[in-house]
């Protein structure tokens, strides 16, 4: 059995004698070699449509039945939301209200979030794969230790690259007058960060969330006198602001609390907000932050999910990938293809003239994605219901349970092959950034990488089916 060594040993070796350039030797790989060394040659294909980029919405709150255990959900338009984990993480102490989510360029997810109705902490946690978290540690950074109050961080990163985390706080405890404040990371780990700074921001104001568009910063933000969201503009993060709607300015009513904002794929935005006197959940769009439609009520939500914030990643490109019966080549190892043994996806050397139950175990239907459909689920040719999905980031094949985190799971959108020689990789839906990837002939999700170690291991040839 080939390693990797030996065949980038032949490779290089191939390269040496016959000057070829790498672009040229990946063509080789992928198609003159595959052709001769597996004996299948892909057959006429037809493409699926292609919906381009498909946007993937991650949302993460607290409930109305508790403020100690965090649930995730996604969505695949901004307005239906399912429910990928309840109880997803349930911090080692205190509360869990108002948790922010963002993904940082570690590739990881990181969560801030409210820790007590009363102290001066903020808590910090991350996850890679959205549904399993650590805690991270609590940062010191209200008013008056035990008697002020801490509430409602929001992530915020600026256009020159930032972290900042705003938040509102009181001296005085619930009660107080509380303002917004700013601490900004100092390392890219997320583990140092500023003295906490007034945003410049009256007193009063609570559960700023801000968002930037051109030079312009826009923070909406809850009056607490009056109950109303407010808009206000500033030329910086710092200020100075001016408050350009006040009142009932957006015809929304009092007694909300907690936007949040996402931009949806046509430019316009859309904000989130927690009416809480009412119990209900509702949403608002614009096209220009400046004025917004009526509100809608979001149906499945309203009434059970509470002061959240909505993270947007759109998964793959406009590759479209060949459906009905097919099997994935290796870009890099064109005698190995994707295939499936005890419940397990490997990289295996088959053949047209291999054992038939073998070629059958790399023989996939390609649909349309579970999740989404600009993209694909991979279902077994010969188990019916049984689909490719990522467990703890391995890749494995299950029985479709019909549940929302399952169909995440199996849905994979395709991106031009970074190997080149018209192959394609397998961007997660659910994991953006993360590639069908084999590391010694065991498939997985692994963030992407800029080597060609990981550009060859994550590009597939989609061929005629094995069996």
């Amino acid at each position: 059995m080939r390693t990797r060594s030996s065949v980038m040993r032949a490779l290089s070796l191939l390269r040496t004698r016959v000057a070829l350039p790498a672009a040229v030797l990946v063509l080789v790989v992928s198609g003159v070699v595959s052709g001769v060394v597996s004996g299948v040659v892909a057959g006429p294909v037809t493409a699926a449509h292609a919906a381009g980029p498909a946007p993937h919405y991650l949302m993460t709150a607290f409930t109305n039945a508790s403020e100690s255990n965090m649930y995730v959900y996604d969505s695949f338009d901004a307005t239906g939301y399912h429910l990928v984990r309840a109880n997803a993480y349930t911090p080692p102490s205190g509360l869990i209200r108002d948790p922010s989510v963002m993904r940082h360029t570690d590739g990881y997810y990181y969560l801030v979030h409210t820790t007590g109705w009363t102290g001066d902490t903020i808590g910090f946690a991350r996850s890679a794969d959205t549904v399993n978290w650590t805690f991270l540690r609590t940062v010191t950074v209200g008013l008056n230790g035990a008697t002020g109050s801490t509430w409602a961080p929001e992530w915020f990163k600026d256009s020159d690259g930032s972290v900042h985390v705003i938040y509102s706080a009181s001296a005085t405890g619930t009660a107080g007058q509380f303002r917004p404040y700013r601490i900004t990371a100092t390392n890219g780990a997320l583990s140092s960060w500023s003295a906490p700074a007034p945003l410049g921001i009256p007193a009063n104001y609570i559960d700023s969330f801000v968002v930037k568009t051109g030079s312009t910063y826009h923070n909406f933000l809850k009056n607490e006198t009056t109950k109303y969201i407010e808009h206000a503009t500033a030329p910086s993060l710092t200020g100075p602001w001016t408050f350009t709607g006040t009142g009932n300015w957006a015809g929304w009513g009092s007694g909300l609390e907690g936007p949040a904002l996402t931009r949806l794929p046509d430019g316009r935005w859309r904000i989130y907000f927690d009416n809480y006197t009412g119990g209900r959940y509702y949403y608002a769009d614009s096209a220009n932050l400046s004025a917004f439609g009526a509100k809608v009520e979001m149906a499945g939500l309203s009434g059970t999910a509470r002061h959240f914030t909505v993270l947007r990643e759109d998964v793959g490109d406009t590759t479209a990938v060949p459906t009905g019966n097919r099997s994935l080549r290796s870009a890099n190892f064109p005698d190995r293809y994707v295939r499936h043994r005890a419940g397990l996806a490997y990289l295996d050397p088959l053949s047209a003239a291999g054992a038939l139950a073998d070629r059958q175990s790399a023989t996939f239907t390609v649909t349309a994605g579970l999740a989404h459909s600009g993209c694909y689920s991979f279902r077994s040719a010969t188990q019916p219901g049984y689909y490719l999905r990522h467990y703890n980031l391995r890749l494995t094949l299950q029985r479709d349970d019909g549940s929302a985190i399952f169909k995440g799971d199996a849905t994979f959108c395709g991106r031009t092959g970074p190997a080149g020689g018209g192959t394609t990789s397998f961007e997660s839906y659910n994991l953006p950034g993360r590639y069908l990837r084999h590391y010694n002939y065991e498939l997985r999700l692994d963030l992407r990488a800029s080597d060609s170690v990981f550009a060859s291991d994550a590009s597939y040839t989609v061929t005629s089916p094995l069996a």
